[in-house]
């Protein structure tokens, strides 16, 4: 799938941004990544909300071979070759697609916020500070010891 032709099968959607990635294209709108456009073909993000849809439609999650496995990405799932004739249901399951990358995004802010949010406690700057004096002392003591010495090889005998 080429550049045009996903910028025209989204054009009900509405714009898309294509980034490459992969063997393909990472496929946003309003900076949220909602599908993938690869080889194997074009990928929607789905959740636990949509997913039911996709296997209605038989089809399944995204998946990529490994020299040891088959690994299977759930959040990602092939899109029904039936749409790629029919512009505006494409659109709906995009929208879907999109609502799906965004609850995730949801989910996934607190916990960042929460990590960024929180400053050192006492123990901590305390611990901190007890490493880096360590590290100090550390260094000091092997700028006094003396050089280390060489062995010598034994001399070979002939």
């Amino acid at each position: 799938m080429d550049r045009e032709f996903l910028t025209d099968l989204f054009a009900d959607f509405g714009p898309v941004t294509l980034r490459r990635m992969f063997s393909g294209y990472g496929i946003s709108a309003d900076g949220t990544n909602f599908a993938l456009a690869l080889r194997a073909g074009l990928y929607f993000r789905a959740d636990e909300e949509t997913i039911p849809q996709f296997e209605a439609e038989g089809c399944g999650p995204f998946q990529y071979q490994t020299s040891s496995k088959t690994v299977t990405v759930n959040s990602y799932w092939q899109l029904p070759a039936r749409l790629f004739d029919d512009a505006e249901e494409l659109a709906v399951w995009a929208r879907s697609a999109l609502g799906a990358a965004q609850r995730a995004a949801l989910r996934k802010r607190p916990r960042k916020r929460a990590a960024a949010g929180k400053a050192k406690t006492p123990a901590k700057k305390a611990a901190a500070k007890k490493s880096a004096a360590m590290k100090a002392t550390l260094k000091k003591a092997a700028a006094r010891r003396p050089p280390a010495r060489k062995k010598r090889a034994p001399a070979k005998r002939s």
